[in-house]
């Protein structure tokens, strides 16, 4: 069997708070997004928690929208959402002195159709997009 996650990491000069509030924030995601598909959020939108629900506007090809749940939550520590398809996108933040080692991870082990994911190449292509999600969101936190 095959390992079927897909994780990079990288250190951002800021607490982990501050990376955290982005990320419990769906309003920040198209700001983070390093794949140009996720649009915007949809709706008003509380800070996120375990078992949160919300939904987003996307573009892969079609404009669509999806809704997302909370899958995963330790306080300035570990969030991860999924949807539908199964498949999650999970944040780790790891204080380091004065910066935050941030990991993010696509994990499709969980997901109801992994093959097709592996059948799409989405593996290998989204290794670009997680290290230009990383960069845009250690250049939110980390911008004067």
């Amino acid at each position: 069997m095959t390992r079927r996650t897909l994780s990079l990491e990288r250190l951002v000069s800021a607490d982990p708070s501050e990376i955290f509030d982005i990320l419990a924030d769906p309003s920040q995601h198209a700001a983070i997004d390093g794949s140009s598909t996720v649009r915007g959020h949809i709706g008003q939108q509380d800070r996120l928690a375990l078992g949160s629900t919300f939904a987003m506007k996307m573009r892969l090809g079609l404009p669509y929208r999806i809704k997302n749940r909370v899958l995963e939550f330790e306080e300035n520590r570990l969030i991860a959402w999924g949807h539908l398809g199964g498949h999650r996108w999970r944040f780790e933040l790891q204080a380091s002195g004065s910066q935050t080692l941030v990991r993010e991870t696509f994990d499709w082990s969980t997901s109801r159709w992994p093959f097709m994911i592996e059948l799409a190449r989405y593996p290998r292509r989204h290794k670009k997009n997680i290290e230009a999600t990383l960069e845009r969101l250690a250049s939110l936190v980390e911008s004067p």
